[in-house]
C-alpha cells in the first residue's frame, strides 16, 4: 500500500513538473497549435470508426478500428492539460482558438470532462479489441458524448 501511494505521489509530482516544463517551453500560440492538431487527429480517427461502425460506408476492418481507438486513447492520455496555459483562450494557432475563458474559471468541471474523455477513450480502446461492432458503436457514442460535454461548456462557436 505504501509503495502504491509513493508511486502515485511520484507520478503526480512528475506530471506537474512536465506540465510546467511544457508550458514554459511552448509559446501560447504553439500550445494552441499543438492542441488543435491533437484534437484534429482524434477527430480524424473518430471519423474512421464512424465510417466503419456507424455509417457502414467503409467495410468493417477490426484492425483499423483498433488502431483508430488506440490513437484516440493516446490523445486522451497524452497530458493535454499542459497545453492550456492561462492566456491560451486568446490567440491563433492554425486558426483562432475557440476556447472559452470559462475554462480557467471552472477547474473542477474541466477535470470532470477531461477524466470523462480519458475514461471513455480507454474503454473504446478495450471494446475495439473485441471486434464486437455493436459494443464498439455504443462506446463510440459515449466517447462522442464526452467530447460534446467539453465543447458545450468550454468551446465557443
Amino acid at each position: 500500500m505504501k509503495k502504491q501511494l509513493l508511486s502515485g505521489l511520484s507520478a503526480f509530482v512528475l506530471s506537474g513538473a512536465i506540465i510546467a516544463t511544457t508550458q514554459a517551453s511552448l509559446s501560447n500560440e504553439d500550445q494552441i497549435k499543438t492542441r488543435q492538431s491533437a484534437y484534429q487527429f482524434a477527430a480524424w480517427n473518430m471519423g474512421k470508426i464512424k465510417a466503419q461502425v456507424i455509417d457502414g460506408t467503409v467495410e468493417f476492418n477490426q484492425a483499423q478500428v483498433q488502431a483508430a481507438a488506440n490513437a484516440i486513447a493516446a490523445v486522451a492520455n497524452s497530458g493535454m492539460g499542459a497545453l492550456y496555459a492561462p492566456g491560451t483562450d486568446k490567440g491563433t494557432g492554425w486558426k483562432k482558438t475557440r476556447l472559452k475563458s470559462e475554462f480557467f474559471e471552472q477547474p473542477e468541471r474541466v477535470r470532470e470532462v477531461a477524466i470523462g474523455f480519458m475514461t471513455a477513450a480507454n474503454e473504446l480502446q478495450k471494446v475495439a479489441e473485441t471486434g464486437d461492432k455493436d459494443a464498439i458503436a455504443r462506446q463510440f457514442g459515449t466517447v462522442g458524448q464526452s467530447c460534446k460535454a467539453c465543447h458545450d461548456d468550454f468551446r465557443g462557436r
